[in-house]
């Protein structure tokens, strides 16, 4: 007799037991391996059906035949299909109902706080329920909007203001907010700026955040803009600001990267060693971080069946950086640079990469590292395929 977990006969003691084990049948909720458990079995499932798993996304299952295709993304118990055709889809909907208990959705228009919307012509992303619910639950659903994310004139450092007596609201605020940069990619730095300051936030970091809440009223519909017109030439945008840091003086990475006019991964980050000079800062961190996104994204997109031309047009503001890659030469510049960050100069000798100059009013990963006016700032917006569409023409 298999007993269920905890179970006791009545007027039995626990030290009965203590040599019996109980064998679980069935995954349950609450338990530790319990998702472990449930994806076990549910790409063991998709791949007998004919499913190929991606290796640069393992939630990622693949099925292609003739004409036929079929994606389909799951993240814990939420599933995502898609695919052009119809028919395809229907029937592993049916094959899945036969092997667990699914409810069909229709179609793809909420998705973990992502809103969706479709037609013919194009795809807009936007996250606009949520970040009106995130003002609501903070009390800026009413406040006077304002212009940019951050104040270009504010420095924030982790020793300047008085520390907050109740920082769980400051954490909570700055959570919120992380999760709105998946369709806010202009609040990117801004959000990454205030993440520093967890551990033990101050008043003007509060006051910071608040700033930003009222930045987020000005649009909370804006999302990201996917055409079907598109082209599939991938052009990334890399940059750094050297020392920003004023508590470490480490520079702060930025990179942004488009499959045509689409928008598609951004990054703000700041580094993780002191960089001795503005060309180690623009090639160490941001040349070589991005190159590995880039690779990422060539291995990702033929598992939908996406053919991307090469190369990569890599624009880079600094015209240091670009020369190192290109010329082994630059012995002098190159000799505080860790061989591993050379592998930059491997794919630009490949044809992977091509590195192209531009000038630093053009560069559009800017807003990743650094707050700007809003005259700036709009400028770049307008060249990043956004688009709010409850917001009247």
């Amino acid at each position: 007799m298999d007993l269920p977990l905890g179970y006791l006969r009545q007027g039995e003691s626990s030290s009965s037991h203590s040599r019996l084990v109980c064998k679980l049948h069935k995954s349950l909720y609450g338990l530790k391996q319990a998702s472990r458990q449930w994806y076990s079995k549910f790409s063991h499932v998709l791949i007998n059906f004919g499913f190929l798993q991606s290796k640069s996304d393992y939630s990622l299952f693949t099925k292609s035949h003739g004409f036929s295709f079929v994606a389909l993304l799951v993240y814990v118990d939420d599933i995502i299909l898609t695919g052009p055709s119809s028919r395809a889809i229907a029937e592993l909907k049916q094959f899945l109902h036969t092997q667990f208990k699914l409810k069909d959705l229709g179609c793809f228009k909420h998705f973990l706080g992502l809103e969706i919307v479709q037609s013919k012509a194009d795809i807009v992303f936007s996250q606009r329920h949520y970040t009106l619910q995130s003002l609501e639950d903070s009390g800026y659903l009413a406040c006077k909007p304002t212009n940019v994310p951050m104040d270009p004139k504010l420095h924030l450092t982790a020793t300047d203001g008085d520390l907050l007596s109740d920082i769980t609201h400051y954490r909570r605020l700055v959570g919120k907010l992380l999760y709105l940069t998946l369709s806010h990619f202009d609040i990117t730095f801004a959000v990454h700026k205030l993440t520093q300051f967890v551990a033990q936030p101050r008043l003007p970091h509060l006051q910071a955040v608040h700033h930003l809440l009222r930045y987020l009223k000005t649009s909370p519909g804006q999302g990201l803009l996917f055409s079907s017109t598109s082209s599939l030439q991938v052009r990334v945008y890399s940059d750094a600001d050297w020392g920003s840091c004023l508590d470490s003086r480490r520079s702060t990475t930025g990179f942004c990267i488009f499959i045509g006019d689409s928008l598609v991964s951004w990054k703000a980050k700041k580094q993780t060693t002191v960089s001795r000079s503005s060309a180690k800062a623009e090639y160490r961190a941001p040349l070589s971080s991005t190159a590995s996104e880039i690779i990422w994204l060539q291995q990702l997109l033929p598992d939908f069946q996406v053919k991307v031309a090469s190369p990569t047009l890599f624009y880079c503001d600094n015209q240091t950086a670009i020369h190192i890659a290109s010329n082994p030469t630059f012995h002098e510049r190159t000799k505080h640079i860790e061989i591993d960050c050379h592998f930059v100069r491997e794919r630009v000798t490949s044809g992977v990469l091509k590195l192209l100059p531009i000038r630093s009013e053009y560069q559009l990963d800017h807003m990743f590292t650094k707050p700007f006016p809003s005259t700036h700032l709009f400028s770049l917006l307008s060249k990043m395929a956004i688009k709010d569409i409850y917001k009247p023409p």
